[in-house]
């Protein structure tokens, strides 16, 4: 991974050979990972899958169960409610939970493109003043871009045509991976900072978006969703082992301290460099760009960044640890 800030001398250069991995990460499409865990998900006998269908209402009754009606006219009681609706969740909204944050003054424009040079199986990430522009490797050679932006340019990159677009995006990447010779289609949507207040309610359990929604620039949002989902996993699977109501608040309110304060952290290092990389003053461009310069000079430290980023360090689920 190579970074590197418009306004300065500052980047940095994380190699995964550093800290003895293959690789730092993977990028794997939305679609195909759905597919994938669907397909796993039919494959097991003691799931059964209710769809196509949606959510129609969520209703608290006296047992600290929950009637859960379908818009199919199905419905049926449940000890355990998982929200993992997104940013939007009206189980969150249902349960009663609110949330906190702010929104930023940034869309984010996304696309796939093929640049003219390879990507060299790097993802590439440059700051700008209006936010972080960033190339992400896929298999096939194309890279997945993530262009952060005023939402008043994010509407005008969307209404030039490809060829325009690819010299825009070409020339604001800084020619690093040569001209763009073919665009995919693109889609802009605005960014935010979004926190539940609670994770947890008696019989109800908020994972992923629907707990949190952090800037875009590190790309830690599905991986955040991923360690929820471990770890709410594991705390159930202890909590039917010892005999215990997978739906009490005592067993949920585990898997909550387990996962809010590393997600806190987490949004709070997003909302920083949002903030430290979209500073104008000299002064602040400065010092920013020494102490990137400064990290990438310490090893120890920036393997320390790499690692935890990639989720090998930390209070870890046993499935984020590899073990089953």
């Amino acid at each position: 991974m190579r970074v590197w800030d418009a306004g300065g001398f500052g980047q940095i250069h994380f190699d995964s050979a550093a800290i003895g991995e293959p690789l730092l990460g993977w990028i794997i499409e939305n679609r195909v990972i759905q597919h994938a865990l669907l397909e796993r998900a039919r494959q097991l006998p003691a799931v059964d899958l209710l769809c196509p269908a949606a959510l129609e209402a969520i209703q608290a009754l006296d047992n600290d169960r929950w009637r859960v009606q379908l818009n199919d006219e199905r419905a049926f009681t449940t000890r355990l409610l998982v929200g993992a609706d997104g940013a939007q969740s009206k189980v969150r909204h249902w349960a009663g939970i609110n949330t906190g944050g702010w929104k930023y003054d940034q869309s984010a424009v996304v696309a796939n493109v093929r640049s003219a040079k390879p990507h060299q199986e790097t993802a590439w990430q440059r700051f700008l003043p209006t936010g972080p522009l960033a190339f992400l490797p896929l298999h096939d050679g194309r890279c997945s871009i993530v262009w952060a932006t005023a939402p008043e340019q994010a509407d005008a990159l969307l209404a030039l045509d490809d060829a325009a677009f690819a010299d825009a995006l070409a020339a604001t990447f800084d020619g690093r991976l040569g001209a763009i010779v073919d665009v995919g289609s693109r889609a802009a949507f605005p960014l935010r900072l979004q926190h539940a207040h609670a994770y947890v309610r008696p019989g109800i359990a908020l994972i992923g978006d629907a707990a949190h929604v952090v800037h875009p620039l590190a790309g830690q949002g599905v991986n955040l969703g991923l360690l929820d989902a471990a770890t709410l996993a594991e705390v159930l699977l202890e909590a039917i082992a010892t005999g215990h109501d997978i739906g009490s608040l005592r067993v949920l309110r585990r898997y909550e301290r387990w996962r809010k304060g590393d997600n806190l952290l987490m949004m709070g290092v997003m909302d920083g460099f949002k903030r430290l990389f979209g500073a104008s003053l000299p002064p602040v461009q400065w010092l920013r760009n020494l102490g990137m310069s400064l990290t990438d000079a310490a090893g120890p430290l920036k393997n320390l960044i790499a690692r935890r980023a990639m989720g090998l360090e930390g209070d870890l689920p046993r499935l984020a640890r590899g073990a089953g």
